[in-house]
């Protein structure tokens, strides 16, 4: 997994727009960036609700606030839909991106080993570079935590 003090990797993503959005695009603004397995499951559907309630903030703070899944679009878009997301979901639909920054790993559930999201958010601040990681997420609190975390140190 990449780590703070490093340069985001560059990558382009189809939007929920079904544009392509680069990461070089939110030049000049922060961005926090956060991985999550699967669109409309209780734990992606609570961290995105989380980041939809405190969007304003980070706007606030000049932080825009992207997800990733290996979702595709027109699912992003259902979820946008049904939850009001005010902000970018990407489709990394052959996990390369999640692969680059490190948060597709092996899991295990229920004994059986598999590929998948680790749940992990990047803070990337103005000028491309990581500022903080989040690699193992847990969902209650995160997304407080991360506010907090621009709020005293990129604002």
């Amino acid at each position: 997994m990449l780590k703070a003090e490093e340069t985001a990797p560059e990558f382009t993503l189809k939007s929920t727009e079904g544009e392509d959005v680069s990461l070089s695009d939110f030049r000049g603004k922060n961005v926090v960036l956060y991985f999550y397995p699967k669109d409309m499951t209780p734990g992606c559907t609570t961290e995105a609700c989380d980041f939809r309630d405190q969007n304003s903030l980070f706007e606030d703070l000049n932080t825009k606030v992207v997800g990733i899944s290996p979702d595709p679009v027109e699912k992003h878009q259902k979820f946008v839909e049904k939850h009001g997301l005010p902000f970018t979901l990407l489709a990394d639909t052959d996990h390369d991106i999640a692969e680059t920054y490190g948060s597709w790993q092996k899991k295990k559930s229920f004994g059986k080993e598999y590929m998948g999201i680790v749940r992990s958010t990047f803070v990337i601040d103005k000028e491309g570079k990581i500022a903080k990681v989040w690699p193992k997420v847990k969902v209650s609190g995160h997304v407080e935590e991360v506010f907090q975390y621009v709020k005293e140190h990129l604002s």
